[in-house]
């Protein structure tokens, strides 16, 4: 039976949710799931895939990419998939990152004001500048996908930088984006793909 890890770095605590959910929807392909924060992963050994999770506030969690660092000679032959968890995103011009796929929530993203004039928060806002370090952290490995869900945001469960980092760059009201279906959806079709990937 294949052993699906599932893990998450959270900043305010709304990470764990979306994990969760993801895990529930794997298990349904009948691999064993385990879902942790990163903190209590001590090792990759047991596991046939890994699913890495976690926020963009002011660039995506530290310590998932961190995580992504650490093991990432591992991850080349552990297959793995990582989420995104966002309240802005700035209608994205592709569909792939240097070949690895993005799933994106259409209810995420939206248009520029002035496309080819991007103002500061769009451009930092862009799935480019999203995903580039996430790829760039697992090098010489990479995902078979990089999702982009909607996040929750309660100013009152942030740091006191990243509520001046939200309210200054990224300025999006708080409030709940969880797209439940779409991450399910995601998460239902990523336990076959890590499948394919660990065979080949």
């Amino acid at each position: 039976m294949n052993k699906i890890l599932v893990t998450y770095a959270t900043l305010s605590g709304t990470t764990v949710e979306v994990a969760q959910a993801v895990g529930e929807e794997i298990a349904k392909s009948g691999a064993q799931v385990k879902v942790l924060p990163i903190k209590q992963v001590k090792s990759l050994d047991d596991y046939s895939g890994v699913v890495v999770g976690g926020p963009m506030i002011a660039g995506w969690h530290r310590e998932a990419l961190g995580f992504l660092r650490k093991h990432r000679n591992q991850l080349t032959s552990i297959p793995l998939a990582v989420f995104v968890t966002a309240m802005s995103l700035t209608t994205p011009s592709v569909a792939a990152l240097e070949g690895v796929p993005l799933s994106i929530d259409d209810a995420l993203p939206k248009p520029p004001a002035h496309p080819g004039q991007l103002t500061f928060r769009e451009r930092y806002t862009r799935v480019e500048n999203y995903a580039r370090p996430i790829i760039g952290a697992l090098r010489p490995a990479r995902p078979v996908s990089i999702a982009f869900f909607g996040g929750r945001l309660e100013y009152g469960r942030l740091p006191w930088w990243g509520v001046l980092f939200v309210l200054l760059i990224i300025q999006a009201p708080p409030g709940n984006k969880h797209n439940w279906p779409f991450i399910r959806n995601w998460a239902a079709g990523i336990a076959p793909q890590l499948e394919v990937a660990r065979k080949n």
